[in-house]
Formats: C-alpha cells, sequence, structure tokens
C-alpha cells in the first residue's frame, strides 16, 4: 500500500520535526513534507532527534506554501480540535488512518496528513483545503499536544493497519490531485471576483474558505475538474468578457 504523507505546517522547533520524522519511521511512514518551517531547514536540531530516521529512510521536502506540500495528494485530513465555522466530516486517528489505507488498497492516490505548527496551530485557510478534520479524544481540560506527539497518535493508528487488506477496486476515473483541485479553485475564484461576487471585500477570505470546503467534499476526479474548469471558461466567454485562456 502507499503511505500516507505527513504535512507539518508553519513547524518552529527543529526538534520536534526529528521527533516527528523518528515515530513516522517507526510505523513505516517515510514522506515528510515541511511548509515553511520558521528555523529553516536542514537543521542539526532535527537530525539529533531523529535517533537516525532520516538516514533510515524518511524524505524531508520543503515547500514556500501549503499548495506546493499537497502536490500529488488526492485526499487530505486536518489535525485540528477547534471548532472552524466550515463544515467538514470529523473523524480520529484510527478514522483517518483508516480511509488513507482504504483509498491507497482501491488505487485512489495518496492520502496526507496535516498537522500545525507548536503556537496556533492550522490555520482556517489550510483546513478549508482538507477533506477532514482529524482529532484526538483528549482530556478537553488539558487538549494541547505536542507537535510531533501528535503525529505520533496517527502514525500509530497507521502501524496498526498495516496488515488490513482491502481488495483493490476497479476505478473509473483516476482522482484529483490537490494540485489540480487548487488550480480549479484559484480559476473559479478569478472569475468570481471578475464578477463582482466577493463583497464586502473583509469577507472575501472566508467566503473562499467556505466555497472550497463545499466544492472539495465532491471527492473529484480528474476529468470532473477538466470538465468543470471548461464550465467556468464557457461562463466567462458567455458574459462577453473573453480573455486569453488560463494555460495551467
Amino acid at each position: 500500500m502507499t503511505a500516507p504523507a505527513i504535512i507539518l505546517h508553519t513547524p518552529q522547533l527543529g526538534e520536534n520535526i526529528g521527533a516527528a520524522a523518528r515515530v513516522m519511521r517507526n510505523f513505516g511512514l517515510t514522506d515528510l513534507r515541511l511548509v515553511a518551517p520558521r528555523d529553516g531547514w536542514p537543521n542539526p536540531a532535527a537530525e539529533t532527534m531523529s535517533a537516525g530516521a532520516f538516514a533510515a529512510g524518511v524524505s524531508v521536502s520543503v515547500h514556500d506554501d501549503l499548495a506546493g506540500a499537497l502536490a500529488g495528494l488526492t485526499w487530505v485530513s486536518a489535525a485540528t480540535a477547534r471548532q472552524r465555522g466550515v463544515g467538514k466530516r470529523v473523524t480520529d486517528g484510527p478514522g483517518a488512518a483508516a480511509e488513507a489505507v482504504s483509498r491507497a488498497a482501491r488505487g485512489l492516490g495518496r492520502a496526507g496528513i496535516l498537522f500545525g505548527g507548536e503556537k496556533s496551530g492550522l490555520p482556517n485557510e489550510a483546513v478549508a483545503l482538507a477533506d477532514e478534520v482529524m482529532t484526538y479524544p483528549v482530556d478537553p481540560a488539558f487538549s494541547s499536544l505536542n507537535l510531533a506527539q501528535a503525529v505520533g497518535v496517527f502514525c500509530a493508528a497507521w502501524g496498526q493497519l498495516q496488515d488490513t487488506h482491502v481488495k483493490p477496486a476497479n476505478t473509473v476515473d483516476p482522482p484529483a490531485s490537490r494540485d489540480d483541485l487548487i488550480r480549479m479553485f484559484e480559476h473559479f475564484e478569478d472569475e468570481l471576483d471578475r464578477a463582482g461576487f466577493f463583497y464586502p471585500p473583509e469577507k472575501t477570505p472566508l467566503m473562499k474558505d467556505n466555497l472550497r470546503a463545499a466544492l472539495i467534499r465532491a471527492d473529484w476526479t480528474q476529468q470532473e475538474v477538466q470538465t468543470f474548469r471548461g464550465a467556468i471558461k464557457a461562463l466567462a466567454l458567455g458574459r462577453g468578457k473573453a480573455r486569453i485562456p488560463r494555460q495551467d
């Protein structure tokens, strides 16, 4: 099966990155993606805390933004305990791990598990790009988890399911990658902006988050993304505002 990627959004401490890599390798996960790490990369403190996980196969890629870190993924679960005001399916560690296993076994592409930085967790715009929210059954009176510990809870749930076999299913169309979806969202939002949809301006970020959250629940295929983008272009032309088509 294809193991999910672990994505750390704006992590601060190298020690936490290294500890996360260590527990990933304990349970067979090797794809670690960092979004704008505060102290840069490589980080000597991460190497020390990893106990050799990088040499043992954990690969690290660094990205300037979340869109780059989600490239090639078709499904994302966001680890957060806070209510965001945007409707999302809610699951726990075993639930997210089971979905990642099932999708991989059915040929539906790679999953990503998204964790926020130590200071404030995931921003709303990051959660909006996820298919679901993953929470842990922690004590509400003391719910703050260390970043590496939070990664470890999911990795352990994943490890318990490594021997679970799900019969592959024939897939008519491959699922859309997350980067394809983001480009579709941006295309749609560009046209909505030209049409004057985003008003008042101060509500634009929330309106975009709500639109993305609603659209992402459809579990898009590549063909559906292409069709929808064609529909966006047709609507723009129909308004008499023909322009040079987007090339991405």
